[in-house]
């Protein structure tokens, strides 16, 4: 089935209030754990940057396992961030991709969550991982697959949104269609220089790329500053 691209923002009120009270725990909490799977000698203190970090729940749990952490969590969608809840180590920053204005330069870890799915043009979120990272940073990315075909789709979909809001079925099924497939993501991470970053498929619906950046220069491949794209949302 080929990729039918969605809506980089999810800037409707009802789709972010849909979003926030929606029950994503099953999905949530697995991946704090298999970032500590993966990252066992995850240093103690650090500076993260989360992209498209939506409501912030997915920041949240991180804080909560890494609490010698600062956190700088960016959206494109104010109506996202109207329910990310203030945080001592947690601090919210509206900007799309590329781009975004940040504190700093250089973050010991980069995590995304269901961002990558929302991008017209992938490569902006490798770029912005290249540009913010140095030897030794870590990268946590996790995001939708796409399946088979449409009707696998649908059918992930009622088996996994019973009676959750219209609005949540609907944008749930879009992101499905405009996932990526492993071996897509692959080529994209050797298009951008990061081929050292693994991919890996996690459970019935999710692919994971985890790593440690091992070194500073951004390929002309990976070049897409003219590119319109934005943060989106899960």
């Amino acid at each position: 089935m080929e990729r039918i691209v969605e809506p980089e923002l999810m800037t409707e009120a009802d789709q972010a209030r849909a979003y926030a009270a929606a029950n994503f725990e099953e999905a949530h909490a697995r991946y704090p754990r298999l970032f500590q799977k993966v990252f066992p000698d995850c240093p103690p203190t650090g500076h993260a940057l989360d992209l498209g970090c939506g409501p912030g729940d997915v920041t949240r749990r991180f804080a909560r396992i890494l609490p010698g952490w600062r956190f700088d969590a960016v959206d494109g969608s104010p109506a996202m961030l109207a329910h990310a809840p203030a945080s001592a180590t947690i601090r919210y920053i509206e900007g799309f991709l590329p781009g975004v204005s940040l504190p700093c330069s250089r973050y010991d870890l980069v995590l995304c969550s269901s961002l990558l799915h929302h991008l017209h043009n992938p490569a902006v979120l490798w770029e912005t991982i290249r540009q913010h990272t140095g030897p030794g940073s870590l990268v946590f990315v996790v995001d939708l697959r796409r399946p088979a075909s449409r009707a696998a789709a649908e059918k992930i979909v009622r088996e996994q949104t019973s009676g959750e809001p219209e609005v949540l079925r609907r944008d749930y099924l879009n992101s499905l269609l405009a996932a990526f497939t492993p071996a897509e993501v692959r080529q994209q991470l050797r298009a951008a220089g990061l081929a050292n970053l693994r991919v890996k498929t996690i459970g019935a619906r999710h692919l994971m790329v985890a790593g440690v950046i091992t070194s500073n220069p951004l390929p002309a491949t990976a070049r897409t500053s003219d590119s319109p794209a934005t943060t989106g949302l899960r």
